[in-house]
């Protein structure tokens, strides 16, 4: 006698239906988390975990059509980092670009596009008015010249370059003007100390790719550094 399989109403059925789509589902699922992690790796600098260029451009190009005067955008650098490498080792090196990027997401806040142009230059873009421009820009560079304590317990001495430029005050919502003109306010106030804020005449300052012309490594293969 052959027994006959029935099921006990049409949430076992329903039920069935759903366990029978979660096998190619489940497969499906940890492919497409395989292909978002690609896709982030792509966008984020594996140090820092900042935003690589073309992400962060993307990013900081969205922030100035979206808030326009209300921007700030900044360069940064950090000082005296190839005595940092040559001294104390790359792993030293590494974990003060690893401290100064944690220390400018903090500073800016999870809607800023904060990111990592290469080797020890950051760029960040962030919703900021001039009221409390000056305010901010002193707290952040007072983060960037804390000592970083290394994980043998050694400390290193940093301090960066700030420099920064707004569309209120340069009259140009363009992100490479804008870049360019906090480049050149940057190596205005290099190693001063002191955040430097652009002004109108920094915005005709040559350039190369978007960056000072000029600045250490411009004249190499027509790159900026």
């Amino acid at each position: 006698m052959n027994a006959t399989v029935r099921l006990p109403g049409r949430f076992s059925r329903h039920a069935l239906l759903i366990a029978t789509a979660a096998v190619p589902l489940t497969g499906w699922a940890a492919h497409a988390l395989t292909l978002h992690k690609r896709l982030a790796a792509t966008r984020k600098d594996p140090l820092t975990g900042l935003l690589r260029r073309d992400a962060y451009t993307a990013r900081a190009r969205r922030l100035l059509a979206r808030h326009g005067d209300k921007v700030t955008v900044l360069m940064v650098d950090a000082d005296h980092f190839k005595t940092v490498n040559d001294t104390m080792g790359h792993a030293a090196g590494d974990a003060v670009l690893t401290a100064f990027g944690a220390r400018l997401t903090a500073w800016a806040g999870p809607h800023a596009a904060v990111g990592r142009l290469g080797g020890d230059e950051f760029a960040v873009v962030l919703e900021l008015a001039a009221g409390h421009r000056e305010e901010r820009l002193q707290q952040l560079v007072r983060m960037l010249h804390t000592p970083v304590t290394l994980d043998d317990g050694r400390t290193v001495d940093v301090a960066a370059s700030v420099g920064a430029a707004s569309p209120d005050v340069l009259g140009t919502r363009d992100l490479t003007a804008l870049q360019r003109a906090a480049d050149a306010a940057l190596y205005d106030g290099k190693h001063s100390g002191q955040a430097v804020l652009a002004a109108q005449a920094t915005v005709t300052v040559p350039s190369i790719n978007g960056r000072r012309a000029g600045r250490p490594g411009t004249a190499v293969w027509g790159r900026a550094a």
